[in-house]
């Protein structure tokens, strides 16, 4: 399991297991890990489990988020990288042996789309992280598999059953204020993507869990977000942004309309809304 050492000035001061979906780090005493440091923002940055990998993404912090001495917003962590935070530091450390078992398991491509449940807590702000959380199924597409389209019509019935997250009333703080006032304060419609191409054309899946994972692993991954202000879908993985109607989404979490053509991995997927 990976691991941030913290130090200060060189001198070690604790050791954090890396052990949740989502590590929260700031002032604020509500945060796992606590930087009392006036140049430290109240929720400075989170770390964010996804599978075997650890991403670190910037909070919209005052000061920023540094690794290995270079502002990052969004950043995938290898072992020995230095996050720094003023004189505060966090090591990050992991095994790579543990990873490198679970790179090579299995001989097939692992692609299109999964609804991890263990992604539910990923974007959620500290106030709701303590939440206990319904199973899920997840699904990894075999594109040289013929059976893929069965498996993910599967998946859409049993997530039909499951327990959807209540809604939440609090933003989510990682979100530009501009993006949150683009779209409606409470969505009146459920979300759906329709992919376009690939060997699951046709295919839709109705986005009525908190979070769903589309791309491909180790090429291209994204996330969409349900939250009560709307649709969001944020770049995770991959050094080529999520593509919406032909044009870069950036790095930021963008804010999804009805109609609009999302582009992950190569595959082409429609969002729209269906009335309630």
């Amino acid at each position: 399991m990976a691991k941030l050492i913290f130090s200060l000035e060189n001198t070690i001061l604790n050791e954090f297991q890396l052990s949740k979906e989502r590590t929260s780090i700031g002032r604020r005493p509500s945060n796992d890990i606590q930087i009392d440091n006036l140049a430290v923002s109240g929720e400075h940055a989170v770390i964010l489990k996804v599978g075997d990998n650890y991403y670190i993404e910037d909070q919209d912090s005052t000061n920023g988020t540094e690794v290995n001495a270079k502002l990052v917003k969004s950043h995938l962590l290898q072992a020995g990288d230095l996050i720094e935070f003023g004189k505060h530091q966090l090591k990050f450390v992991s095994d790579p042996k543990v990873k490198e078992a679970a790179n090579n398991d299995g001989g097939f491509e692992k692609t299109i789309m999964m609804r991890p449940s263990d992604f539910k807590h990923l974007l959620q702000t500290p106030d709701i992280t303590g939440q206990d959380v319904t199973t899920e199924n997840q699904v990894v597409e075999n594109q040289s598999s013929q059976s893929s389209t069965d498996e993910l019509s599967s998946v859409e019935q049993q997530a039909a059953s499951d327990q959807v997250l209540p809604d939440q009333t609090v933003p989510n703080q990682s979100v530009p204020d501009q993006s949150v006032n683009s779209v409606s304060e409470k969505p009146l419609a459920i979300g759906r993507v329709q992919v376009l191409n690939g060997s699951s054309v046709g295919r839709e899946l109705v986005l009525n869990k908190a979070l769903t994972t589309l791309g491909k692993t180790g090429v291209q991954v994204a996330v969409i977000t349900k939250r009560p202000h709307g649709y969001f879908i944020t770049h995770v993985e991959g050094k080529v942004f999520p593509a919406i109607n032909g044009t870069s989404a950036g790095a930021q979490a963008y804010a999804l309309r009805d109609h609009d053509v999302i582009e992950i991995a190569g595959i082409k997927m429609e969002f729209y809304l269906e009335k309630l």
